[in-house]
């Protein structure tokens, strides 16, 4: 598919997108992409959407929200899937009656039941508010993202007011899945490209929460696949990331620091020279 980024009429506003797919390739799509954006969308074909420690067989039409910070792969097992999408980031859905971020609401949050299946009338009713959606988009009406907003909250509210699917399966090697989506998580936080983006997850734990599993289970389940404690891969993937910002960029150690989760740069200057032999400015130099 295309890019699914669009611009909005201010630079200053959010941005967001939506999009009606429809797919007969042999190939996965929707993947776990970029970290700062969510997406609900509606698929209408078989398919198997896994997570570190489940996954969930959607067997007709559903309703799905992807929280950014839960990496997931999805199995399509139909040679033809259709549906829509909608993409925003945490901002767009915030206003004057929606202040808390959309983390907050439970059909996003770690761990919960993000998956609806839909009925005849459900489908109906929610592809007309998609059709909506897209014809908003392509308009010129200036104020139309506040158009959008409001949409995207009718989603929501028309979610919460169903039942969840209740489909969900443990994986047969449920230990390779869990380390290699630690590593995609991992990686998905990387690059830091602007000193106001603070690095979230830091520890160990913080992943295990991601994943939704206990932490003594990710530990278990990276070391076994890739011979390194969780730990270990968090703190060279910080370094690494320590390194290029110190010699490809003219951030002070400061903002380094600061946004690699330090929350003084005493902190980072002793991380990375126990970790590098040199200080950070020793590498600059």
């Amino acid at each position: 598919m295309r890019s699914l980024l669009a611009a909005s009429v201010n630079d200053t506003l959010p941005r967001c997108n939506v999009q009606r797919y429809a797919s007969s390739e042999h190939k996965m799509i929707l993947p776990y992409s970029r970290r700062d954006y969510f997406k609900i969308w509606i698929i209408d074909g078989e398919s198997i959407l896994h997570y570190a420690s489940k996954s969930i067989h959607i067997t007709q039409p559903a309703l799905i929200f992807s929280n950014p910070l839960v990496p997931y792969s999805f199995e399509r097992l139909s040679e033809n899937m259709s549906g829509y999408i909608f993409i925003f980031t945490d901002d767009f859905l915030k206003g004057n009656s929606r202040q808390e971020s959309v983390l907050q609401s439970p059909l996003f949050q770690v761990g919960h039941n993000s998956v609806f299946f839909l009925n005849d009338d459900q489908l109906r009713s929610l592809s007309d508010i998609y059709d909506k959606m897209l014809e908003e988009i392509a308009s010129d009406y200036i104020y139309k993202y506040d158009v959008l907003k409001n949409y995207g909250n009718l989603i929501i509210h028309e979610a919460m007011k169903m039942q969840p699917a209740l489909t969900a399966f443990k994986h047969h090697n449920a230990t390779s899945r869990i380390a290699n989506l630690f590593i995609e998580l991992l990686e998905r936080q990387f690059p830091i490209d602007t000193p106001d983006r603070v690095l979230q997850l830091k520890k160990p734990g913080d992943y295990a929460h991601h994943l939704s599993v206990h932490v003594n289970h990710l530990n278990h389940a990276v070391r076994e696949i890739t011979g390194k404690p969780t730990s270990s891969h968090i703190t060279e993937r910080i370094v690494h990331e320590a390194r290029a910002l110190l010699q490809n960029t003219d951030w002070s150690v400061a903002d380094i620091a600061y946004s690699l989760g330090f929350e003084y740069p005493t902190y980072f200057n002793n991380f990375f020279k126990k970790n590098t032999g040199v200080t950070p400015l020793s590498l600059r130099r």
